[in-house]
């Protein structure tokens, strides 16, 4: 009795949570990009409320602290940075360097190569705005989230935004030099719509209303909204979960092993 090997459309049960466990090896390998998920976002929360002035209660920002406002923006760097800057050259990697062609000639589908990618820099935020929400209550006194599942469905919203806009890059663009600097192009607006220079609670009205077009502008207010104990905004939900879904099609759409 022959038998015949799994064509490339025959999906193999377990090949997922296989392609998973080895992207999950490869990403521990890399300590340096989990510096810039990880740890990075807490210490640049922590120089910036290590300025006296920052830890001082502000009539224009309705009696909190710029620190207050920081926790939620560094959670949001973490996001930023790994969706725009750690993944995509991840896959315009192994692209380039031949990897996907020959995982094409698996049972292995695009989608589960992007979902284990997604899973494992989503962990990276998670454990990132776990260490960031940690350093601000313990070290500055920053208030936990009063609206706690306000505040997780717009962080669980907005990195899949993130995520699934790295993935749509890492799919249009052919090597990993262009991926990086469409990535830095994009990173750097990304930046100023959650808050990094100026935050968005501190903006101008009508810039609010800009940047509120936007995922991490919307997401920014969400969490700031879930953070003063009140259920986010549903239009700033709806912004970050209508951006989610567009990136996850385009990623769905565009992606190929070539």
């Amino acid at each position: 009795m022959t038998t015949t090997a799994p064509s490339r459309t025959t999906p193999v049960k377990g090949s997922a949570a296989a392609v998973l466990k080895a992207e999950a090896r490869l990403t521990l390998r890399e300590p340096a990009t989990l510096f810039w998920v990880l740890a990075f976002p807490t210490l640049l929360l922590g120089i910036l409320g290590a300025i006296p002035a920052n830890r001082e209660p502000s009539a224009d920002l309705g009696g909190l602290r710029v620190v207050d406002l920081y926790v939620p923006v560094a959670i949001l760097l973490a996001v930023i940075v790994a969706g725009l800057q750690a993944m995509p050259p991840v896959l315009t990697g192994y692209r380039e360097r031949g990897i996907l062609r020959r995982m094409s000639t698996t049972p292995v589908r695009p989608g589960s190569l992007i979902g284990a990618q997604i899973a494992l820099h989503g962990a990276a935020v998670a454990v990132s705005a776990l260490l960031a929400l940690a350093v601000g209550r313990i070290v500055f006194d920053v208030a936990l989230p009063r609206q706690l599942p306000g505040y997780l469905v717009a962080l669980v919203l907005v990195t899949l935004a993130s995520l699934a806009l790295g993935a749509t890059i890492s799919a249009v663009c052919r090597t990993t030099k262009v991926t990086q600097a469409v990535g830095s192009a994009v990173f750097f607006p990304a930046m100023f719509a959650s808050g990094v220079w100026l935050p968005v609670a501190a903006m101008p009205d009508v810039l609010q209303r800009i940047v509120a077009l936007t995922p991490l502008g919307a997401a920014a207010q969400a969490l700031d909204e879930a953070a003063a104990g009140q259920w986010p905004d549903w239009t700033h939900l709806g912004v970050t979960a209508l951006w989610a879904v567009l990136m996850i099609a385009a990623a769905r759409r565009w992606f190929t092993w070539e």
